[in-house]
């Protein structure tokens, strides 16, 4: 007779840091009600999930109209450096779509990126550089990004 044996290790092939995705229209929902999750583990699989989606136009258009970018804005501010690189890599990867740069101009992205200009993580300027390149290629983002008239020039 066969007896059942429980090994006490994970399988080879079992990530840890990637995150169940839902199918269809709800996968997004899911995501974005994670990100505001109370749990770090949660929002950091989350986060991570979104940043392979956003490779698509029409994940960023779907994740823009289901309010993911308040999600972002608020994980800006997260006290996890993990969080904080991959929203910003997120944000980075929808700003590389003209939806994403329009819904940047219409939910105000510019000025939260601009609080983790001086972030002590490397990763996190070098993505928000990066957005706001991709954001400087609609007219109306470059007058986002233009300095006020009083600020100093260097």
């Amino acid at each position: 007779m066969a007896h059942a044996r429980i090994s006490m290790y994970m399988p080879p092939d079992i990530d840890p840091t990637k995150a169940a995705i839902a199918y269809g229209c709800r996968a997004l929902r899911k995501l974005n009600e994670e990100l505001q999750s109370e749990d770090l583990l949660t929002r950091q699989k989350a986060v991570m999930a979104l940043c392979d989606l956003m490779h698509d136009p029409e994940y960023v258009y779907e994740a823009i109209n289901i309010g993911c970018l308040e999600s972002l804005k608020a994980l800006l501010k997260d006290d996890d450096n993990l969080v904080r690189i991959k929203t910003t890599e997120v944000l980075y990867i929808m700003a590389t779509h003209n939806v994403g740069r329009v819904g940047f101009l219409k939910h105000d992205i510019i000025l939260a990126l601009s609080r983790l200009l001086s972030d002590h993580q490397t990763l996190c300027r070098e993505n928000l550089h990066q957005a706001y390149k991709h954001l400087a290629q609609l007219p109306e983002g470059m007058l986002g990004l233009q300095m006020p008239a009083t600020a100093p020039t260097f």
